[in-house]
């Protein structure tokens, strides 16, 4: 017998990324630094060269690396509020 999703326990209650789209995560991060700043921080050309939330995201699904620096940027911003 399957058990219902529902009455799985949260199996991550303390990642604060666990079900924060990266959609979300990249337009917190620029409503909170700009993408001048971001480009500044990260290097990558999507935040460098005419950025968008778009290519962004296009590029930070196929390239892991770029991917977990976003993440560990955003999670400095969780800690300083």
């Amino acid at each position: 017998m399957m058990k219902d999703k529902s009455d799985a326990p949260n199996t991550q209650p303390n990642n604060p990324l666990h079900g924060v789209k990266l959609a979300d995560i990249l337009d917190r991060l620029v409503d909170a630094y700009g993408w001048e700043h971001l480009g500044a921080m990260i290097n990558i050309r999507c935040f460098t060269h005419d950025p968008s939330i778009k290519s962004s995201l296009t590029f930070l699904r196929k390239t892991p690396w770029a991917r977990e620096e976003v993440e560990q940027v955003y999670l400095r911003l969780l800690r300083r509020k």
